[in-house]
């Protein structure tokens, strides 16, 4: 498998810069076997039957950009420069892994302030990432952090504007719990609670599992044979009683749909094995075409980049020509793609 045979034309008018509003009324392409229909998500209700079980990531998105002034003494006297962090990781000794822009400039052991409750000194610089201690811990720095940060848009989405306070609702699931993703769960971003209730009502299950997923997610990919590029690792949890869920629902011949890539992935994670197991850890799972799932039955997601992972990751579900067809539909009827997109629910 090359890079190129997962790349595609997209126009820029297909990148959605806001989500659809109500959430739940972004088209649904559902692909059924070889059947392409163009849906709504509302239309979930028709496709999803009693006793199928969605699986949702319920990790949290932090505001994870923030803009600061970093303070230093030279021989002029103090100086103080604008410098933009992205966090991206907490480190188990309490320090954040983040992404400082310009890196070059600062130095560790200078501070840096991001308002006037939240602060942070550079301890190191690592494999070109800053490793900063914050003045604040626990709900004190969560406060903080959610007063002075902003949502942490994907890159083609900052490219075209910035976050603002809209972003900080519109790029959270509603079932967001468990805080440490810097990038959103997007297919889940198509849910609000009318269609939650509703799918309850027709006796399709629920299942949370938690991935925080990572700036890494939005690294391209640079081998021309794509089974050599090495995954970014994230941490995530599949509960034991989450697994005994699936496990049930499977074991009744009811169908495990894994709402989103980051869910796909983490249940794979869990059932390396051939079944479904409970799990905790960073997983670095790569899922390209050739790959054998055990947990997974179908998926709903978003619409992918271009010689992305994650379209690989459902090339691997569909077959990569299946694929090509239904990204040629989805061209075709001009569907919103990427985080703020429009949403596949995919049937092999």
């Amino acid at each position: 498998m090359k890079l190129s045979d997962f790349d595609f034309d997209l126009p820029e008018h297909l990148i959605a810069t806001r989500p659809a509003s109500p959430r739940s009324a972004a088209r649904l392409l559902v692909a059924d076997g070889d059947a392409i229909h163009d849906q709504k998500v509302t239309d979930l209700l028709d496709w999803l039957r009693p006793g199928d079980r969605l699986v949702l990531n319920d990790t949290k998105v932090i505001p994870a950009r923030l803009s600061g002034l970093r303070h230093r003494n030279s021989a002029q006297g103090p100086v103080a420069a604008k410098i933009e962090v992205t966090l991206l990781d907490p480190r188990a000794d309490g320090t954040w892994g983040a992404l400082l822009k310009p890196l070059k400039k600062i130095k560790p052991g200078e501070d840096v302030v991001f308002s006037d409750q939240l602060s942070a000194t550079l301890e190191a610089v690592e494999d070109g990432q800053g490793r900063l201690r914050f003045n604040l811990t626990g709900d004190d720095f969560d406060a903080a952090l959610a007063e002075a940060g902003s949502m942490p848009l994907p890159p083609y989405i900052a490219a075209k504007r910035p976050a603002d306070e809209q972003d900080k609702t519109d790029y959270q699931t509603v079932w967001a719990k468990n805080t440490g993703a810097v990038a959103a769960p997007t297919a889940s971003l198509h849910f609000d609670a009318p269609l939650l209730d509703a799918l309850k009502a027709k006796g399709v299950d629920l299942t949370h599992v938690t991935l925080h997923v990572g700036a890494g997610t939005f690294l391209p990919v640079k081998v021309e044979d794509v089974t050599t590029h090495k995954m970014h690792a994230e941490w995530g949890q599949v509960s034991a009683e989450a697994a005994a869920e699936i496990a049930a629902t499977k074991a009744a011949g009811g169908r495990v749909i894994p709402v989103g890539t980051t869910a796909l992935r983490l249940i794979e994670s869990a059932a390396r094995s051939g079944q479904i197991q409970p799990w905790e850890g960073e997983t670095d799972i790569f899922i390209y075409p050739g790959f054998t799932f055990h947990a997974a039955d179908a998926l709903m997601t978003n619409f992918h980049l271009p010689k992305s992972t994650l379209l690989m990751l459902v090339s691997a579900l569909m077959g990569q020509e299946r694929v090509k067809a239904v990204y040629n539909h989805a061209l075709a009827q001009e569907y919103r793609f990427f985080s703020y997109g429009d949403a596949s629910l995919l049937i092999p």
